[in-house]
């Protein structure tokens, strides 16, 4: 039960964390959308998506009773306006990219208490909490930096591409990048596409973070 609850609160922390930092980003880069649909919030409840959220946190419960499941879903979307940035296809890259972002940057802020605070003496609870946040993190930001619509490493590509390639990449990812995203999750073999581009970073990241201690 302290497992399941512990799982509960990183995915509260890591959706919100991830759709606020997405409202904030594009408040800062001069889009008031975000802020005036009342997302530039660290309240849960106004990033959660009926269908999309409550699968991400039907497979957070299912990985915490140790099914091999690589989290999957998503948090109400954050809305900008285009028009109100000064540079748009850069900026929609670079909010798309601070939801990630801010979770790499939690999960390393996590596994430095961790590194610290972990001593024979330390509460159970300690561990037992920050693991899964930590880890649940590192997932959801991995995840979302793949370059394919919808996730957040589309709109991050098309930021980075020459504009005509842009333009072409965004209408094929547009129109066909959730198809894509579909095959990759459904397993083949018992794995899937995803589970083998992700694991290798998400190894590489959470052996820095948590040697030793990994449950992903």
């Amino acid at each position: 039960m302290i497992s399941l609850i512990a799982w509960l609160a990183a995915f509260v922390v890591a959706i919100t964390v991830h759709e606020a930092s997405h409202a904030w980003a594009a408040d800062r880069l001069g889009d008031p959308t975000p802020r005036l649909m009342g997302r530039l919030s660290l309240n849960p409840a106004v990033h959660y998506d009926k269908v999309g959220t409550t699968l991400l946190l039907i497979l957070v419960i299912m990985r915490s009773f140790g099914i091999p499941v690589i989290p999957f879903g998503w948090a109400k979307p954050v809305r900008f306006d285009p028009y109100n940035l000064k540079n748009p296809r850069r900026d929609a890259a670079l909010i798309s990219l601070a939801g990630p972002a801010s979770n790499l940057i939690l999960a390393t802020l996590l596994a430095l208490v961790l590194r610290f605070l972990q001593t024979p003496f330390s509460p159970y609870a300690l561990t037992i909490f920050l693991i899964p946040m930590i880890s649940l993190n590192v997932v959801l930001a991995i995840f979302n930096l793949l370059p394919i619509h919808p996730l957040d490493g589309g709109k991050i590509l098309v930021g980075l591409l020459p504009e005509k390639d842009a333009r072409h990449v965004d209408m094929f990812l547009s129109r066909y990048g959730i198809f894509l995203l579909f095959l990759a999750i459904f397993p083949f073999g018992g794995t899937s596409i995803i589970t083998t581009l992700i694991s290798p970073a998400l190894s590489l990241i959470l052996g820095i973070l948590i040697p030793g201690n990994t449950l992903i």
